[in-house]
């Protein structure tokens, strides 16, 4: 399955791949978010904005709050499509181990 452009267009921005890591520990409210950074209320909203699209955060209002937490669905999908560049790298590094220990370093 082909990864949506939007989750690399996302995960581009160090901003936002913080916010997935604060929401590694649990569904947060926007506020609780917008505490551990250093923006203007309206730059996290649209960076909660660019998440929710791209689907890596769900949004669920509670009250006046409204809380964000993570689908790593997207993630799994990154993570699928980087798979045979890892093998890629892993063979070429296994090369050079076998190149350096004929070599003798």
């Amino acid at each position: 399955m082909p990864v949506n452009d939007d989750v690399f267009a996302a995960l581009a921005n160090p901003a936002r791949r913080e916010v997935l890591g604060i929401l590694l520990d649990g569904p947060r409210a926007a506020g609780e978010i917008a505490e551990r950074f250093d923006m203007r209320r309206p730059s996290l909203s649209e960076h909660l904005r660019v998440l929710r699209e791209a689907g890596l955060v769900r949004e669920e209002r509670q009250g006046r709050n409204r809380v964000y937490s993570l689908d790593a669905a997207p993630l799994r999908e990154v993570s699928d499509w980087l798979s045979p560049y890892e093998r890629y790298w892993r063979g070429k590094l296994g090369n050079l181990r076998d190149l350096l220990d004929e070599e003798d370093f």
